[in-house]
């Protein structure tokens, strides 16, 4: 795998991560120092926007609203930060929001970073990734647990590597608004939260039993909030059992509803989602026959942090190792992907040369580009006929590690339009960093069709508003009759995709 040049951030550099979880935004703001990441601030501020999806699983104005007011102090406090230096991912909510581009591109505008989606194994994996970083390293096997908003990820894994991940659509946030929708708690209500939990729950099978981990963990969010309450009333510290949470469901049906409730150690913000959240809990101790369940430090912003330290490393981003898996699984022609990635990149760096890119966004583009040019022939394994729609609808319902949404996005589209018509893409053809991206892609496949490295000697490539001029060798058509007619074919192609493609001989 070729170096992308993407600086690894230098020690006592700051990194920031930003939670956009279903109830609460958190941001964590850290120091680099010797290969740890030492907390520098953390602000969390309850959103809550997991409540207000509408009828047709629309975000609200009101709660698009409330997101973009508190990114928008995230953003005064983000100021100077380099890009590479900051991540924020989005989780449940946005998931199941069908307008999440609307509040993704105001987020971005407000924020001045880009906001991932991320699937709910990806969401599992960094939440992994950071509880282990604060706890000692060991051969046990470890359950981490994490209660959301809209969603509860639970990772079977040991060390840094996590084995299992799923993620089911079970939260604090749903749950109190499905069974305590006027805040009241009865024991009817409790019931019929936990059964269904449970009945969800039943879905792992007996994959997550107790025979296979050794310790319990619980990661932020309910799990944290309960912990809290439960060491104001003698409990040990930093742990939970079932005794503990019978005694708090106890407290709730005495005080018969949130209005009512006087905890301590229980934060005004967290009584709106605390019947939910509990019920919840309850309903994973019995199903997996828990008894105590160990309150972990790290959380998915943790993840996130470490994350970006590998990402910029190529020999350890995660993303590179699980697209070679993929390759290898649907039998790539890797000698001819890399092939055509590394005409397509150079071809990139040389039309977008004029483009005023932020620092490192130009590489992290290309590097995009290179991952869907080495999976271009993903679909052949399927049927040689209509290669790129069987190679996209692959990535689209595959969830690789390492990847967010909108990055799987990119490349499914790059590899359904590497050939075939241009405007049936359900593409924004109006970004020109895409249009290279994906014109790179094409040339580079027409430019290596004998499954040969071509020899690139003379050939320029210059961007001006919306024509890309390719100038080749004076006697290139000539040398290379085959390769000339498809781009002169391809010139045909962008006409009618309102973007125009120049061939020209020096």
């Amino acid at each position: 795998m070729e170096n992308n040049n993407i600086a690894t951030p230098a020690d006592k550099a700051l990194l920031a991560a930003i939670d956009l979880g279903s109830n609460s935004f958190r941001l964590e703001i850290g120091r680099l120092d010797g290969g740890q990441i030492q907390r520098v601030e953390y602000i969390k501020e309850p959103v809550r926007q997991g409540g207000d999806l509408d009828e047709n699983r629309n975000l609200t104005p009101q709660a698009i609203e409330r997101g973009l007011r508190c990114l928008a102090r995230f953003a005064e406090r983000l100021e100077g930060f380099d890009t590479s230096h900051v991540r924020a991912v989005a989780t449940q909510t946005l998931r199941e929001a069908n307008n999440r581009e609307v509040f993704l591109k105001l987020a971005k505008k407000t924020l001045g970073f880009d906001v991932e989606v991320i699937s709910g194994v990806e969401e599992a994996r960094l939440i992994y990734q950071g509880v282990n970083r604060f706890l000692p390293q060991s051969d046990e096997k470890r359950l981490v647990i994490d209660i959301g908003g809209r969603s509860t990820e639970f990772i079977l894994g040991q060390g840094f590597v996590s084995h299992h991940t799923a993620s089911l659509h079970v939260g604090s946030v749903a749950w109190s608004m499905k069974h305590f929708p006027e805040g009241d708690f009865t024991e009817k209500a409790f019931a019929r939260a936990e059964i269904a939990a449970e009945s969800i729950f039943e879905t792992l099978g007996a994959n997550y039993s107790n025979k296979h981990w050794d310790v319990a963990y619980g990661a932020s969010g309910t799990i944290g909030a309960v912990a809290d309450v439960l060491v104001q009333y003698g409990r040990h510290a930093d742990v939970v059992t079932k005794e503990g949470l019978y005694w708090l469901r106890e407290e709730l049906l005495r005080a018969r509803s949130t209005d009512k409730l006087r905890l301590n150690g229980l934060r005004e913000d967290r009584k709106p989602v605390i019947g939910g959240g509990l019920s919840v809990l309850i309903a994973v101790f019995e199903f997996l026959q828990i008894e105590t369940l160990n309150v972990a430090k790290g959380a998915l912003r943790h993840g996130l942090l470490y994350d970006m330290l590998t990402r910029e490393d190529d020999m350890l981003d995660l993303r590179n190792a699980s697209l070679r898996r993929l390759a290898k699984k649907f039998d790539v022609d890797q000698n001819h992907a890399n092939t055509v990635a590394d005409v397509a990149v150079k071809l990139f760096e040389k039309v977008t040369e004029d483009i005023n890119f932020a620092s490192g966004e130009q590489q992290i583009h290309a590097r995009k580009l290179r991952w869907a040019a080495q999976l271009h022939e993903i679909g052949s394994m399927i049927s040689p006929v209509d290669t790129n729609m069987h190679g996209a609808y692959i990535l689209e319902h595959t969830e690789p590690q390492g990847f967010a949404q909108s990055e799987l996005h990119c490349l499914s589209l790059l590899i359904l339009g590497h050939r075939g018509k241009i405007k049936r893409l359900d593409a924004d053809l109006s970004n020109r960093v895409f249009v290279m991206q994906l014109l790179c892609l094409r040339l580079a496949v027409i430019l290596c069709h004998a499954r040969k490295k071509p020899n690139l000697r003379g050939i320029q490539i210059l961007l001006n508003a919306n024509t890309v001029t390719l100038t080749l060798p004076a006697n290139w058509p000539q040398k290379f009759p085959q390769s000339y007619y498809l781009l002169d074919e391809e010139t045909l192609v962008w006409q009618k995709a309102n973007w125009y493609l120049q061939l020209l001989t020096a």
